[in-house]
């Protein structure tokens, strides 16, 4: 599956946006500024995002590695008029270790690492 139209600008367009995995305790959430995801470039067919704490989020995709992703542009038009969304589904793990972990620091040297995201799935959320 590859990203591709509107889900491409809307992610090119929103300012930031939300992971949502399942744990034990039910959904769980954390966020991520959409410029650091670009930085790393979107292939299309994986969503690669620096890591700092997401520790939770970690444990949940070990647990079960599906992941949902939100993205949000008041820029991008509707039939309706302004702003769309789009979700992107897919399997998610985090990584410590290795050429992309160590890539991701480089870039931002915050980071312990990257959760990378096979895209399974993206779909607009407005006609």
């Amino acid at each position: 599956m590859t990203i591709t139209g509107a889900c491409r600008e809307v992610i090119a367009k929103s300012e930031w946006l939300a992971i949502a995995t399942t744990g034990p305790d039910g959904p769980h959430m954390v966020a991520c500024w959409t410029r650091n995801v670009l930085a790393l470039g979107i292939d299309g067919e994986e969503i690669c995002l620096p890591v700092w704490r997401m520790d939770l989020t970690a444990a949940n995709l070990a647990r079960d590695p599906r992941v949902e992703i939100l993205f949000v542009a008041r820029d991008v038009r509707n039939s309706d008029g302004d702003g769309q969304g789009c979700t992107v589904n897919g399997v998610g793990t985090v990584q410590t270790s290795g050429p992309r972990a160590d890539a991701v620091r480089e870039r931002f040297p915050w980071a312990r690492g990257v959760l990378v995201v096979k895209v399974e799935g993206a779909r607009t959320h407005l006609p």
